[in-house]
């Protein structure tokens, strides 16, 4: 866990760092569009490190999801936060442990014109064990499907291109009798078109 919080870490300060050089010498980035036109899809591909502090943990999953753009817009940046794009997605686990697809709303929030984050809520459904007995090394998560939340800090490279480092977590909220839940974080890098 440490070691992946600080890989993070590092990433987004080598990203701040380059960018505080560019401004400090002078030179000026190429210019990033800002997320308002109302038009574009993105797709996103990346990593999980699998159960951060679980039974399961160890692992790694491959992540793919795809976000719509937003279907109306609003003038002002902190309005326009509120108004959620929809996501659909999965998360194969490379090591055989809990899978799971997924969909639900997406809040953006752009701090610069290359920097952002994001918030997610929504569901998700998973070949976990729901069972009274579970085997070892395997997470108890009672049921399926679960509710899914995530948050994300996000760069743009490009007019088109992110990466994203992403923390995410699926729980039944203590609707059905175990409750382990499961905590994943990675990066993703999206290509919006």
């Amino acid at each position: 866990m440490i070691r992946l919080t600080a890989s993070v870490a590092l990433l987004v300060l080598s990203a701040l760092s380059a960018f505080a050089a560019d401004i400090r010498d002078g030179r000026t980035l190429a210019p990033v569009a800002p997320v308002r036109e109302p038009s574009f899809f993105e797709l996103r591909l990346g990593a999980s490190y699998h159960e951060i502090d679980g039974p399961e943990s160890g692992s790694v999953a491959i992540v793919g999801e795809v976000l719509t753009p937003k279907f109306f817009r609003a003038a002002d940046p902190l309005a326009d936060f509120f108004i959620p794009r929809l996501h659909v997605g999965a998360s194969i686990n490379a090591g055989g442990d809990t899978s799971f697809g997924y969909a639900g709303f997406t809040w953006s929030y752009d701090f610069t014109p290359r920097f952002f984050g994001e918030v997610t809520f929504g569901g998700a459904i998973h070949n976990g064990e729901t069972g009274p007995i579970v085997p070892v090394g395997r997470n108890a998560l009672g049921c399926s499907p679960l509710f899914r939340e995530s948050v994300g800090l996000g760069y743009r490279i490009t007019e088109q291109l992110s990466v994203m480092a992403v923390v995410e977590h699926l729980s039944n909220a203590g609707l059905c009798d175990a409750n382990r839940g499961l905590t994943n974080a990675g990066l993703r890098l999206g290509y919006r078109f």
